[in-house]
């Protein structure tokens, strides 16, 4: 890939402090097989490096056109198509979810007492679409167990796994009480899988269809699905998962991968793969304003409704967050409908500009988008879990330090 990191605003040889860090910190010593980074600014393409391998067993280097599993990078985009059809008046941010989801109707609260023991209560309103897009419906599902709602749940999505479609997911959402009254703590699960199915209700299509048309095709985001054709097989990277003290651990090969074949469950919450070359594009949009080469794939004032912290009271992650998320990950950080917000670099403490929007993948894929800089950063690599190494922060750091003007 070409680059021009003068034209970009920034420092040539300060940018490739990315390069010395990420390969001999992560790649040389093992911790990651390899990683794909991309910088820009303002669409201009700053630095784009591939390092190491993309199949390790193989011996297959990251090449240009590496594809990735994306898994929860998939939310900003399902939340952009969602909001599409919101642009079309199609819906209302505050309309009640079971308007559109009837067996929703009448969901209660489940509150766990001090014993363990649950009482039902009554929801004080019901919930919203805004609560979906910014995950605080309090629906069962969680990453993390514990909660007894959610392990009954997860046990019941499994046993119904196979053929599971985003209509299956929301009416077995129905059999289970809601973790908390909703609206009022932010609660990472399925949510963005409940806006995927109001996609398909509200225009009539297939999520992959819906996609595919509206935000992929205009896009030219060639790579970009839920499956990966015989095609492009050999361009798949494998995925890892980390151990302490030893090398990666190999969890899917991208030969034998589910991902390989068409799936009936269209996840809108991580079920997608993408190429750094295509995610950048849906970047370059986003700091666009909403519109890239001449297409308009989302308006310029419901972009910025979408970057707006929408917690209550202009609140922060750290203080709302339920399921092991908490204040190392989120602290001077809102939430959106659809990504995190920054809320500045005095409340994060990290570099960064005040509005900045952001979200990352199980596997530790990453990128932000900062309108006020006009830069925007995608990371690519396979190593679940996410919170392995902090990636996140030391990219945000190389990446700032080498802004020129």
């Amino acid at each position: 890939m070409k680059t021009d990191p003068d034209g970009a605003g920034f420092d040539e040889q300060r940018l490739e402090r990315i390069t010395g860090h990420f390969e001999a910190r992560y790649v040389a010593t093992g911790k990651i097989p390899g990683c794909q980074i991309a910088v820009a600014r303002w669409g201009r393409l700053a630095y784009w490096r591939s390092l190491g391998w993309m199949d390790r067993e193989r011996t297959k280097p990251v090449g240009e056109d590496t594809i990735w599993r994306i898994y929860s990078m998939t939310k900003p985009i399902t939340s952009i198509a969602l909001m599409q059809l919101y642009e079309r008046g199609m819906f209302q941010l505050t309309d009640p979810l079971h308007r559109y989801l009837p067996e929703w109707r009448g969901l209660q609260v489940g509150e766990l007492g001090p014993d363990g023991s649950m009482g039902m209560t009554d929801q004080r309103r019901p919930v919203s679409v805004r609560d979906a897009l910014t995950h605080m419906t309090g629906l069962a599902g969680s990453l993390v167990p514990g909660h007894p709602t959610d392990d009954r749940f997860n046990a019941a999505l499994r046993a119904n796994r196979s053929g599971m479609t985003l209509e299956g997911l929301c009416s077995l959402l129905a059999e289970f009480p809601l973790k908390f009254q909703p609206g009022t703590r932010w609660n990472y699960g399925v949510s963005t899988d409940v806006c995927a199915r109001l996609v398909e209700i509200l225009s009539g299509e297939a999520f992959d269809s819906y996609l595919q048309a509206n935000l992929f095709g205009p896009l030219q985001m060639a790579d970009t699905g839920f499956s990966v054709p015989d095609c492009s097989a050999g361009r798949f990277a494998a995925c890892y998962r980390y151990q302490p003290g030893a090398a990666p651990e190999l969890i899917d090969d991208p030969e034998q991968s589910p991902y390989r074949r068409r799936r009936s469950y269209l996840s809108g919450g991580g079920g997608l793969v993408s190429t750094s070359v295509d995610y950048l594009r849906f970047c370059h949009m986003l700091v666009n304003r909403g519109e890239l080469d001449g297409r308009r794939i989302i308006g310029r004032k419901t972009l910025e409704l979408m970057t707006a912290n929408h917690l209550p009271d202009r609140g922060e992650l750290a203080q709302l967050a339920t399921g092991g998320f908490g204040e190392s990950e989120f602290s001077g950080v809102g939430f959106g409908l659809g990504f995190a917000v920054g809320k500045g670099p005095g409340a994060t403490a990290s570099a960064g500009s005040a509005g900045e929007y952001y979200w990352g993948g199980a596997a530790s894929t990453a990128f932000w988008v900062d309108p006020v800089e006009g830069v925007t950063v995608v990371f690519m690599t396979q190593l679940v879990p996410s919170a392995a190494y902090p990636f996140r922060s030391q990219l945000r750091a190389l990446v700032y330090q080498a802004l020129a003007d």
